[in-house]
């Protein structure tokens, strides 16, 4: 299991502040087994496959994952429950992918009409969530959150993907990068902000439903004018359509109404769209500077030899 995202943060706070144990959410008797030693109060269930261009290439496994695991979740903590006599808050990771077609802005009392596997499976864990809480009188909150980046995005996802593009042509280390529907939009937030959300719905007396979003849109040739722009060059220049990278079914636009959160949660974001792509883009830039280094010192030790 790669720890490397994690790693960094448990550096910084120290390893009693962030204790990791392993398991998988499609083993539900290893579930059971891990929060009964645990004991949690609050669990905030983030697993997914989350790729959704994988998703349409691995349906039955997104699903096991997505609402599979998010079954297996909510069961090992009503065992929990009933066996400790206290009661347990779930955090269930939504998405905006649920509400796919439906047109923006998108808020809680928007229909959900799910365009690839992914946001089916996801739309099937909420549901799963909304039955356990009305069902059995469950702590469980949906947070169906818009997309939310920061430098720790996985590489395979477009914002990253072109964050750490630009920081290697900056460097020389690449030429080219391939995309392709440039034309979708999204409302795109900072990852640290919409935590704090996550955090806050956990805190309410009673579980509730909540969007977490910014409001506004900008397509991926806004991204990729932003970034490329954050260091004077032109995306064009660079940036090649690839076919094979669209989505069978696209999603055009997803922008979402947080008011509710704003109202109930208090909570609204702290971090604008330019100083997201910023904050990446000055990030990769050291990671492709640390990179061009490690390449000199190996040249020259070959060279050495």
């Amino acid at each position: 299991m790669s720890r490397e995202r994690l790693d960094p943060i448990r550096r910084e706070f120290g390893e009693r502040r962030l204790v990791l144990h392993y398991g998988d959410v499609t083993e539900a008797g290893r579930l059971t087994t891990l929060l009964s030693q645990i004991k949690p109060r609050e669990v905030y269930h983030l697993a997914a496959q989350s790729h959704v261009r994988v998703s349409f290439d691995q349906p039955e496994y997104t699903n096991t994952v997505i609402a599979g695991g998010t079954l297996n979740v909510v069961t090992a903590v009503r065992a929990l429950e009933q066996s400790l006599g206290v009661r347990v808050k779930i955090y269930n990771a939504g998405s905006s992918e649920m509400f796919g077609a439906t047109a923006p802005p998108q808020s809680e009392g928007s229909a959900f009409h799910p365009r690839s596997p992914y946001g089916v499976s996801k739309l099937a864990a909420h549901w799963h969530a909304v039955n356990h809480r009305e069902s059995y009188g469950m702590f469980i909150a949906n947070g169906i959150l818009f997309n939310h980046e920061s430098p720790r995005r996985g590489e395979q996802f477009v914002t990253r993907k072109i964050t750490r593009a630009v920081g290697r042509i900056v460097c020389g280390l690449q030429d080219r990068l391939r995309l392709g529907n440039l034309d979708s939009t999204r409302d795109w937030g900072f990852a640290g902000d919409y935590v704090e959300a996550m955090w806050k719905i956990l805190q309410l007396d009673r579980a509730e439903d909540f969007v977490i979003a910014t409001g506004t849109e900008y397509s991926v040739r806004d991204f990729l004018s932003a970034a490329f722009g954050s260091v004077d060059l032109r995306w064009q220049d660079y940036v090649d359509y690839d076919r094979a990278l669209e989505r069978p079914a696209e999603v055009d636009r997803l922008s979402g109404d947080a008011s509710k959160a704003k109202r109930i949660l208090g909570w609204e974001p702290a971090t604008s769209f330019a100083q997201l792509v910023s904050m990446m883009v000055r990030h990769d830039i050291g990671l492709a500077k640390d990179e061009a280094a490690l390449r000199s010192v190996s040249r020259s030790y070959g060279a050495a030899e």
